[in-house]
């Protein structure tokens, strides 16, 4: 879709990255890290002073603490702790429960490791997306090894709540199932409410491997840069395939964020910008034919274009790219099997200015 964007000349809101610059003491911050020569290997697991401010991070938000020598690691981006939570835990033959529509990295994660993905998919109601955890429980067999949840979530922008956590709870508990816990949007929720991190839950904490972005946070999300927090006992198996997947994230960006990191403002301020950002572009939608959909996480926006025209998501994604200038993803893509919904989610982490040409453009409809 962005090639397609490209082409046409569209307004791109399809991919999941901010089209403006990221805070420029970040950048003093990176580059005074070169300059200083830190330019060589860091440690493996990642530079001590980064995964201090990581742990102390999670410890006052979450009340969760972390030891940031044997339970934090820096990872190359969300996108590679997800591989290697899975790839340290999945066996041949065992089986991991993922909730649909799903970011596409998981499936083949799963493949790779030589496990069987078991596909949960969420309900739409009159609140937009949920998971059915009487599904969820019942997609549980012997042979579950992961279950994967994600919140803030993408595609659909919903978000977990306390009683989803409970509920996740009472189907692991009494087992020897591990959580992989996506959390990459976990500074992107609205509206006055809190992200509900399985860090806030001992029972949950003390099985999962709990994966942020720092790319996601700080609007830098082609420095792939995140981290896996997780107990000691699974960090250590982590760390086994880490070393060899990827043996460490490079320094001089590490230094740079662990510095910066000395100032929460940045990632505490980070819900009113991008609600500030999904008002203006819900207010602009009101204007249209398209159904909104809630989006209380995330900077994504999905939409019912039912009213507008019955074709396929695909069909109707590339038909707003070409003939109404503005490109959406279709939320069908992030689905195993063919499942059409007639939704396609789009990206509001933009420019004031690209927002308002888009909804002069789909004002049209």
């Amino acid at each position: 879709m962005s090639a397609l964007a490209a082409e046409k000349g569209a307004v791109n809101l399809g991919q999941g990255f901010p089209d403006f610059d990221c805070d420029p003491a970040l950048i003093d911050a990176v580059a005074s890290a070169m300059r200083s020569g830190l330019n060589q290997y860091p440690p493996m697991t990642g530079i001590p002073a980064l995964r201090e401010a990581i742990a102390a991070k999670v410890t006052s938000i979450y009340g969760h603490s972390y030891n940031a020598a044997i339970e934090i690691t820096v990872t190359a981006g969300a996108t590679q702790g997800i591989l290697t939570a899975i790839l340290c835990s999945v066996h041949p033959g065992d089986e991991v429960v993922i909730i649909e529509p799903v970011y596409d990295s998981y499936v083949p994660a799963i493949e790779l490791a030589g496990g069987t993905p078991v596909f949960v998919q969420m309900e739409i109601g009159v609140d937009g997306y949920s998971v059915p955890w009487a599904k969820v429980a019942a997609a549980v067999t012997p042979r579950t090894r992961l279950i994967m949840v994600n919140s803030p979530h993408n595609p659909t922008g919903s978000v977990l709540r306390a009683t989803d956590m409970h509920a996740l709870s009472n189907i692991v508990r009494g087992t020897d199932i591990l959580i992989v816990s996506d959390e990459v949007y976990e500074h992107m929720v609205y509206d006055g409410a809190r992200h509900e991190s399985v860090c806030r839950y001992p029972d949950l904490a003390a099985r999962s491997f709990v994966i942020s972005s720092f790319g996601k946070t700080y609007h830098v999300t082609g420095w792939k840069i995140g981290y896996v927090a997780a107990p000691a006992a699974l960090t250590t198996e982590f760390r086994k395939v880490h070393q060899f997947n990827v043996f460490t994230v490079n320094t001089p960006v590490q230094h740079g964020i662990a510095h910066y990191m000395g100032n929460p403002a940045p990632y505490l301020d980070l819900p009113s910008f991008y609600q500030r950002k999904r008002d203006l572009f819900r207010s602009g939608l009101k204007n249209t034919r398209f159904k909104l959909l809630p989006s209380d996480g995330t900077y994504f926006q999905c939409v019912d274009y039912s009213a507008i025209s019955t074709i396929p998501e695909a069909d109707f994604a590339k038909w707003l790219t070409s003939e109404i200038g503005v490109a959406a993803i279709p939320v069908s893509a992030f689905y195993n099997a063919p499942k059409e919904s007639g939704v396609v989610r789009f990206c509001y982490a933009k420019k004031d200015e690209t927002l308002r040409i888009a909804l002069e453009r789909l004002a049209s409809l």
